[in-house]
């Protein structure tokens, strides 16, 4: 079974030619494990929330990139160990990326007058509920009679 996985890194800041090195040995690793990459995005170079150390050497900025992908569950330690040892890379995490639930369009209901549509109709029962009860006139009188 293939899940589709989110990858987070964070390089350490370097010449655009070594950055590509590294993202072709992270793309290496992932096809070799039977994977296939969906998405490769560059978030840029930024400070980093607070100082961080990795193979010996403490890093302030790091650029981020975020890679999705697909591959079987049994090869996610190995790669995360894989890119553990990897001396460019500061930080690595993995996600399971949850499936989209399908959304199913409402629109000809959003057409609708506000009256007709089927969530300010619930709206309406919700507030009456909170009304306060009226009087029952059980004497035949129209008004109450023991207002002053």
């Amino acid at each position: 079974m293939i899940i589709t996985y989110e990858l987070m890194l964070l390089l350490r800041v370097m010449p655009k030619p070594e950055v590509k090195q590294v993202l072709r040995r992270v793309a290496d690793h992932i096809f070799a494990k039977g994977g296939i990459i969906r998405k490769l995005e560059n978030l840029g170079t930024r400070d980093m929330p607070y100082r961080t150390g990795a193979h010996g050497v403490m890093y302030n900025k790091a650029s981020y990139f975020l890679c999705e992908f697909n591959a079987p569950p049994s090869h996610i330690e190995v790669l995360l160990d894989e890119y553990g040892r990897d001396v460019d890379v500061i930080r690595r995490r993995i996600y399971k990326k949850n499936a989209l639930e399908p959304i199913e369009c409402t629109l000809h209901e959003e057409l609708l007058p506000p009256p007709y549509r089927k969530d300010v109709q619930s709206m309406i029962a919700e507030a009456r509920k909170h009304d306060k009860p009226t009087f029952r006139f059980n004497t035949g009188l129209n008004y109450y009679p023991f207002q002053k």
